[in-house]
């Protein structure tokens, strides 16, 4: 599958190994802004849309193998022999099966508040109420964010999903694959990598008042990831909109750092 990416930074002048950057469930590589502006000063920073997202294709079909597969074939395409890849949430899942599936690909891997575990439906609700509602009698985003008020009463998370809301001739329309991560979403949150060890340097950032890393992960993680340093930030789930600085401090050192 050819997914969609955008670019920042050039390649020749650019240090070191090019960087991907993988969004969460929901996302696109537009979440990255900030975060992959900075890093474009040192590095060819890429950032991309996972299948069912931002304006990748769509499939019927969502694992981690075939996520891994496309992030390959998208490397080939780009003439990418090796990578730094960071990814969040459930772009950090992603990362680790791809780190463990082509190892030889990766320079260092970064994963953001994510662990290796299965983890219970958080989401399928959020999904449901984003597909009851009728598009074809919406005006706005604000009556789409109204119509969603009662489901969703997180304002940030109705406006993080919104994002995902577009024109198509005229008529509003979810521009990520609901149906397809509806149906996938029972796998998209079993565990990864338990039978496998990646062994080069990794980091896995946490936020302290996020409970998608605890103490027990850590040392799970270890197990299969035996050259992987970790560290946590004050923040929630999304570590890096909420603390961009010390994230970029933290990814900066690691990048930097002796392989």
């Amino acid at each position: 599958m050819q997914l969609h990416y955008q670019t920042l930074g050039d390649p020749i002048s650019g240090k070191g190994q090019p960087l991907i950057l993988l969004h969460g469930l929901f996302g696109s590589g537009d979440n990255w802004g900030t975060v992959a502006k900075h890093f474009s000063q040192h590095y060819q920073v890429i950032s991309v849309d996972l299948r069912n997202h931002g304006r990748s294709p769509h499939s019927d079909s969502q694992t981690y193998t075939e996520m891994a597969d496309d992030l390959l074939e998208l490397c080939d395409a780009l003439g990418l022999d090796r990578i730094h890849l960071l990814g969040h949430s459930l772009g950090g899942k992603m990362a680790m099966q791809f780190a463990t599936q082509y190892p030889d690909k990766l320079e260092k891997l970064i994963v953001v508040d994510m662990a290796i575990r299965t983890y219970p439906d958080a989401y399928t609700h959020i999904i449901d109420a984003m597909m009851a509602v009728d598009l074809s009698a919406m005006q706005s985003r604000s009556d789409v964010d109204k119509a969603l008020t009662s489901k969703i009463p997180h304002t940030m998370v109705r406006q993080f999903l919104l994002m995902n809301l577009i024109k198509a001739e005229n008529k509003l329309a979810w521009r990520i694959n609901l149906a397809a991560l509806r149906a996938n979403y029972p796998h998209l949150i079993q565990a990864v990598c338990e039978h496998t060890r990646y062994e080069k340097p990794s980091l896995f950032i946490r936020g302290e008042r996020s409970d998608y890393v605890r103490d027990t992960d850590i040392a799970h993680i270890s197990t299969h990831f035996t050259n992987a340093q970790f560290t946590s930030l004050a923040a929630n789930h999304w570590v890096h909109a909420e603390q961009p600085q010390a994230f970029i401090e933290v990814v900066d050192r690691f990048l930097a750092g002796s392989k």
